[in-house]
This record gives C-alpha cells, structure tokens and sequence, in this order.
C-alpha cells in the first residue's frame, strides 16, 4: 500500500490533473472560472483572499524550489540541508499561518453568509475545506521538523519528490520511515491533484494576460423579449 500511494498514486493524480485540466478547456471552457464571491460580501472577502493567496503561492514556490531543485545548487549558495531546514519552518509556517487564517475567513464567508452558501456548490465548499485541512496538517509538520533541524529528513523528502518527477525507481522507499503526519500531507497533496480539474482551483493555471490589451469599457446590453438576437 506504501508503494502504490508514494510511487503510483503521484503519477495517477497528476495525469488526471494534466489530461482533465485539457480536457474541461476544450469542452467547457466557460466554466474555467473561479466564481469570485466578492460582490456578495466585499470586506471578508478581501482580507481573506489576500491572506490565502499570498501564503498559499510561498508555499507553493517554497515546495518547489526545495524539493525539485538539486541539494547542489544549495550548496553551491552556500545554503546547507540544517540552514534550509530552518529557513523552510520559518518562512513556510509564517506563510502557513497566512493562509490558514485567510482559508478559514473565506470558509466561514462561504458556510455562514446564507447568499454566498446558496451561490456555492459542493464542490466549492469541499475543495476550500480540503486545502484548509492540508495547510493545518503542514502546519502540524513544523512539531517533528524540530527534531531534524540537520536537514536529514528535508532530504528524504527531496529525494522523494525527484524521483516522482525524474521517473527513478523506488522512489516511495526514500520516505517509508518518516513521520505519519508527513505521509497524511502528502497524500492529502496529491489527492488535491486528482480533484483540481473538476474543481475552481483551475483559474490557477490562467495567466490574465488579455487584460493587458482589453478595452477598458466594457458594452453590456440587456436582453428583451422580442429582440432581433433572440
């Protein structure tokens, strides 16, 4: 069951990722959205966000650059496995904290203001309160992180996550002896992949560059009964 949850499921979650995410593009494309609901409740809605977004983006980047970039190129800034270990629980759980306060503000926006509950589907409820689960189980990951500030499990976990993406054999065996909690975040990770296309977190992969050149009035006319269009 280890084997098959760190060294098959990734593959499994992101090609369902990739080839979904293509997919709904192609067949529905007005549904790529995210369904802002900030015109039903501005002032929440803006702390929130900003709060969850910017954490949620260093953490992103944060994962990244530690676990795909080679150790090397660390050491070559100068930068050892207990100095990134440090570096990775200060800023991670600072930005963690971020969002997790932000994911909780919009959560209640969504499950407590009876307008933005009855415009909300399942879907958008349980994708916000799976990736508020997920920031507090990395959150939790910060207390057996402090018993390896020397880097050793940081490593593990690089090696893990390289061998996922380089296509190496037994990449699963590098994180078998690590801590329950890392292994719950990491799974809750990849199931979030598994769902992304079939939730609103695929506004994620859109870059707004049209908006750049977009006129900056928009025309909009109302329908009436009896109209040449209809």
């Amino acid at each position: 069951m280890h084997d098959f949850v760190f060294g098959i499921f990734p593959y499994i979650a992101l090609t369902v990722m990739i080839l979904g995410s293509i997919a709904r593009y192609e067949r529905d494309p007005f549904t790529w959205k995210s369904k802002s609901s900030q015109l039903l409740r501005k002032r929440q809605f803006v702390v929130g966000s900003v709060l969850f977004h910017v954490g949620v983006l260093i953490i992103f980047f944060g994962h990244a650059a530690g676990l795909l970039l080679p150790a090397g190129v660390f050491y070559a800034l100068g930068i050892t496995s207990g100095a990134k270990q440090i570096l990775a629980v200060s800023v991670g759980g600072l930005a963690g904290i971020m969002a997790l306060v932000g994911g909780l503000i919009l959560l209640n926006r969504r499950l407590n203001d009876p307008r933005i509950r009855a415009n909300s589907s399942f879907g958008d409820t349980a994708i916000l309160i799976l990736l508020v689960a997920q920031l507090v189980l990395g959150l939790g990951t910060i207390i057996p992180t402090l018993g390896h500030l020397d880097g050793s499990e940081m490593l593990k976990f690089m090696a893990w996550a390289q061998g996922i993406v380089y296509f190496r054999a037994g990449a699963a065996a590098h994180i078998a002896d690590v801590s329950w909690i890392f292994k719950t975040h990491i799974f809750l990770g990849l199931l979030i992949f598994l769902v992304f296309p079939f939730t609103r977190l695929v506004h994620i992969v859109s870059a707004p560059v049209r908006y750049l050149w977009r006129p900056g009035y928009q025309i909009v006319r109302s329908r009436k009964r009896g109209h040449p269009a209809e």
